[in-house]
C-alpha cells in the first residue's frame, strides 16, 4: 500500500497566466484578498443612518448629564467631582431662600422650576436620569445574557431538552411582564435593586426565545458541522460558533427593549410603586406631581411639573428607539446587498 497523499492535478488553466479578471469581491484591497466583516460593513451603514446618530447623540448627552449632575463619592473619595446640577436633589429651596416658592415657574435662576415640594426642577431631571437609565441598561444586560445562552442551550441540543425548555418560557409568556414585575415589587417593596431584580426575573424570556430561533437555523451550518466533527466540545461550538452569529438580531431586540423597561420602571414609579417617594426618577417625579394635570393651586396648572419628567423619559426611549431602528437595518444583510449593488 502506498503511503503518498492522492494530488490532484488541474490542466488547461493557470492562473498566472490570467491578466484580467474579476475581483474576488467588492472589498478586495491591492494584491491581497481581504474581505469586510459583517461587524464592519454594519457600523458603516449605522453611521450613514442620520437618525441613529441623532438617537446615539441623545443617549450620550443624558448619560452623561445624569453622571455629571453630582459629584460621586466611594468609599470617601470624590471620583466624580463635576457637579452640573446646581442644587442636590432633595434640596428644599424656600428654607434657604424666601423668595421661593412652591410651583415657581421656569426662571432664569430655575430653568425647568420648583416641583411641589420647593425643589429645583432641573437638578433633580438630571440627577434622575442615574436611576432610569442605569435601571433600563443594567437590566438588559442581565437578561440578555441569560437569555442567550439559556435559548442556545435550548436550541443546540433540541429533543426533550428543548421541549422542556420552551414550556417554561411559555409558561412566563402567560403573564403579562408589567403584571409580573408589579407583583414582585408590590412584595419586595420599591428600591433600586428591587425594580432591576422585577425587570429581569422574567424579562429574559423574550431574548431565550429568539436566541433558540436563530440557533435551530446557525447549528445546521457546515462550520458548526464540522467542528463537532473535529471533536469540539458543545459549550466550544456554542460559545465560539453559535452565540456570535446569533447577536445581530439579540443587539437591535436588546436596544429597543431599554427604552421598553425604562417605560416600565416610570409606569410603577407613577404608580407609587417604584422607588421611594422623594427619589429624583423621572416615573416617581410624575407620581409626586400627578395632581397638577387637573388643577394646581390658585386655579392654575404648573404644567412644567409634569412635562419636563415625562420630556425626558420621551427623549430616552424614542432616541432608543432611532437606534435600535439603525442597528436593525445596519445588520440587515438584505438591505446591505441592495445598497451596495445600488452604489456600485
Amino acid at each position: 500500500m502506498s503511503t503518498k497523499r492522492g494530488r490532484i492535478r488541474i490542466s488547461g488553466f493557470d492562473a498566472d497566466q490570467v491578466e484580467s479578471r474579476d475581483p474576488l469581491s467588492d472589498w478586495t484591497a491591492d494584491s491581497e484578498v481581504t474581505t469586510e466583516s459583517r461587524w464592519r460593513r454594519g457600523w458603516k451603514r449605522f453611521k450613514r443612518n442620520r437618525s441613529a446618530m441623532v438617537g446615539v447623540a441623545v443617549v450620550a448627552v443624558l448619560s452623561i448629564a445624569a453622571l455629571l449632575a453630582r459629584p460621586i463619592t466611594v468609599a470617601g473619595v470624590p471620583i466624580q467631582p463635576i457637579a452640573l446640577a446646581p442644587y442636590e436633589p432633595s434640596t428644599i429651596l424656600y428654607l434657604q431662600d424666601p423668595t421661593v416658592e412652591v410651583y415657581d415657574p421656569p426662571s432664569l435662576s430655575h430653568p425647568m422650576g420648583i416641583d411641589d415640594s420647593g425643589r429645583d426642577l432641573f437638578s433633580r431631571i438630571l440627577y434622575g436620569g442615574r436611576y432610569s437609565i442605569s435601571i433600563g441598561f443594567v437590566v438588559v444586560v442581565l437578561t440578555a445574557g441569560f437569555g442567550t445562552i439559556y435559548g442556545a442551550v435550548s436550541g443546540y441540543y433540541g429533543g426533550w431538552v428543548d421541549e422542556i425548555m420552551m414550556r417554561i418560557v411559555d409558561t412566563i409568556y402567560a403573564f403579562p411582564g408589567l403584571v409580573l414585575a408589579l407583583i414582585i415589587v408590590t412584595i419586595l417593596g420599591g428600591g433600586y435593586w428591587q425594580l432591576v431584580l422585577a425587570f429581569t426575573v422574567f424579562g429574559w424570556a423574550s431574548y431565550g426565545r429568539l436566541v433558540r430561533g436563530e440557533v435551530l437555523s446557525i447549528k445546521e451550518n457546515e462550520y458548526v458541522m464540522a467542528a463537532k466533527a473535529l471533536g469540539a466540545r458543545d459549550r466550544w461550538v456554542i460559545l465560539r460558533h453559535i452565540i456570535p452569529n446569533a447577536i445581530p438580531p439579540l443587539l437591535v431586540v436588546a436596544s429597543l427593549n431599554i427604552g421598553t423597561v425604562v417605560i416600565g420602571v416610570a409606569a410603577l414609579g407613577f404608580l407609587g410603586l417604584g422607588m421611594p417617594p422623594g427619589t429624583a426618577e423621572w416615573g416617581t417625579m410624575l407620581d409626586a406631581t400627578r395632581e397638577t394635570l387637573i388643577q394646581g393651586p390658585d386655579g392654575q396648572i404648573p404644567w412644567w411639573a409634569t412635562v419636563y419628567p415625562g420630556m425626558a423619559i420621551f427623549l430616552f426611549v424614542m432616541a432608543m428607539n432611532m437606534i435600535g431602528d439603525g442597528i436593525n437595518d445596519a445588520l440587515d444583510a438584505q438591505a446591505a446587498t441592495m445598497d451596495d449593488q445600488g452604489g456600485a
